[in-house]
């Protein structure tokens, strides 16, 4: 019995992940990259303007940011073409 559970438990859980996973992604692909440098930068402290640093060291900062604030591939792709390139 106690072994139903546990695999009830855990698919419950693998359903939810793709449940939140797919809610997420579309709400990312919906957004630009100074919207998600806004959203997630900014929650946390003030950001410099993209101009306060080369793309070299955007690349190294963001990079690190990105495991800081558990972006997604797609978040830290967009908001590195932003803080580089001004999109």
């Amino acid at each position: 019995m106690k072994r139903n559970t546990m695999i009830m438990s855990i698919a419950a859980l693998t359903i939810a992940a793709v449940i939140v996973e797919s809610c997420v992604s579309t709400k990312v692909t919906d957004k630009s990259g100074s919207q998600l440098w806004s959203e997630n930068c900014q929650r946390c402290h003030n950001t410099p303007p993209s101009s306060a640093f080369t793309d070299p060291e955007w690349s190294v900062i963001n990079m690190h940011m990105r495991q800081r604030a558990m972006l997604t591939d797609e978040e830290y792709k967009k908001i590195s073409a932003f803080m580089q390139q001004g999109e």
